[in-house]
Formats: structure tokens, sequence, C-alpha cells
């Protein structure tokens, strides 16, 4: 089941960094000041370390703590 969590958390990124691309490539609306595609990018890099953080605590060893 950690592998399945492990995956979804690695892939979750990738797909929304890469794959939803042309989905999102809209100028409007525009947030905070920034066209749509370029807010979306910001968000993910953003949430993509938290992703990273969270597959990290998931495959860190108890023993570590």
């Amino acid at each position: 089941m950690r592998r399945v969590i492990v995956f979804l958390l690695v892939l979750i990124p990738f797909i929304a960094q890469l794959l939803l691309i042309p989905m999102v490539n809209h100028v409007q609306p525009v947030l905070f000041g920034l066209p749509f595609l370029h807010f979306w990018l910001f968000i993910w890099m953003l949430l993509t370390p938290l992703f990273t953080l969270a597959v990290h605590r998931i495959l860190k060893p108890s023993s570590e703590e």
C-alpha cells in the first residue's frame, strides 16, 4: 500500500506540471497579476516540495526518528 501512495505522490506533480499544461494554457483568468498558466506553474513549484517531503516521510525508516 505504501508503494502505491508513494507512486501517486510522485506522479501527481509530474502530471500537473507536464501533462496538464495544454489544458491550463490560458491567459485569462489573471490571478494575483499572473496569467493562469504562470500561476498554475508557480503553485506547483510550491506544492512539489511538499509532495517530496511526504514521500520522504513515508519511506524514512522509523528508527531514524
